[in-house]
């Protein structure tokens, strides 16, 4: 399945968005410069370190988990969503 984000990866970097995950996520645990980047300005971080612009409609949040704390992300309702957006689609 393409999702959105992969639409924007388009003509940047080539990956999947599993991969780019991964490598976001690796930089992170390495660079705590880029961590610190991420976490308070995750487009200009991305954009920075892997070449990616991701577009002003989108709204990105880094949190960062803990051994005692975890997030549960709710996508939003199929139902709720205008037929033919890729709003749906668009999930880490």
């Amino acid at each position: 399945m393409r999702t959105y984000f992969n639409h924007l990866l388009e003509g940047c970097v080539r990956m999947s968005l599993e991969s780019l995950k991964v490598q976001i996520i690796k930089k992170a645990w390495e660079d705590a410069s880029f961590k610190k980047s991420l976490l308070s300005d995750p487009k200009s971080a991305i954009r920075e370190a892997f070449g990616i612009e991701i577009p002003e409609a989108i709204e990105l949040k880094v949190v960062e988990e803990t051994p005692t704390t975890y997030y549960l992300v709710l996508p939003p309702n199929p139902e709720d969503v205008p037929s033919g957006g890729s709003v749906v689609n668009l999930m880490w």
